[in-house]
């Protein structure tokens, strides 16, 4: 699978490079070790080299490759990368929920019941990029309404990551074991439910069983196939 274009919208031409050299390392298409040239990016994207040095840059700052002067050394994500991931993901979401538990969540409860429909349409006809998509619209939702600005900062600095991460696990879960979405979409629905009535303990629960639950999932979907890319 190539990054979807359609998530591309607006983005720049070094973004775009970013996001499919992003993907690639994700899978283990480009496993760790691996020298990427820039010249050599530069011809399979049909560009000069200026838009490259951009991806690379933002790929660096995001811990998944080394720049060195031989060119860039890809790095990848290790199960400790993973795991650290998903903690600041939980310690966000945990956050923001607290923000709302005794607040009026009817607007942003509608939002999240839509996103979950389109993930049921998605699922249905097995489009694994929207499904992606409106898994991610749910959770970035929690984050922006919660009008933080130090933690949308936070977010903002890792969403492409956290996006790219989804995907790579939507696709393989819908390859191996499609009926986990079913549960995704079933858990999403709680969460949403609880949200409306403000059940802060099944809320916290919720995270806590979700983050469990995704951490399982991107270990057999994700990691498994990388490392035997890495071996």
């Amino acid at each position: 699978m190539k990054y979807p274009t359609t998530w591309l919208q607006g983005a720049t031409l070094g973004e775009r490079i970013a996001c499919e050299l992003r993907l690639q390392i994700i899978r283990g298409i480009q496993p760790p070790g691996t020298v990427l040239s820039e010249n050599q990016i530069a011809a399979d994207f049909g560009t000069s080299r200026s838009p490259v040095r951009e991806a690379l840059k933002v790929l660096a700052s995001e811990g998944l490759l080394r720049l060195e002067r031989m060119g860039a050394i890809v790095i990848g994500m290790t199960p400790a990368d993973m795991e650290e991931l998903f903690d600041v993901r939980k310690l966000i979401e945990h956050f923001v929920v607290q923000r709302y538990v005794h607040s009026d969540n009817t607007g942003l409860v509608t939002a999240l019941n839509r996103m979950i429909d389109k993930m049921e349409v998605a699922l249905k006809h097995q489009d694994v990029v929207e499904f992606s998509l409106q898994d991610f619209n749910f959770h970035e939702a929690l984050v922006l309404e919660a009008g933080h600005t130090r933690i949308l900062h936070t977010w903002n600095g890792m969403r492409q990551l956290i996006l790219t991460v989804m995907l790579a696990a939507t696709e393989q879960r819908f390859a191996s074991n499609i009926e986990e979405s079913q549960v995704t979409i079933h858990k999403h629905r709680t969460f949403a439910n609880a949200l409306n009535q403000g059940d802060a303990q099944e809320l916290f629960e919720f995270i806590e069983d979700h983050y469990r639950d995704t951490r399982n999932a991107v270990n057999d979907s994700v990691l498994s196939p990388y490392h035997k890319a890495r071996s």
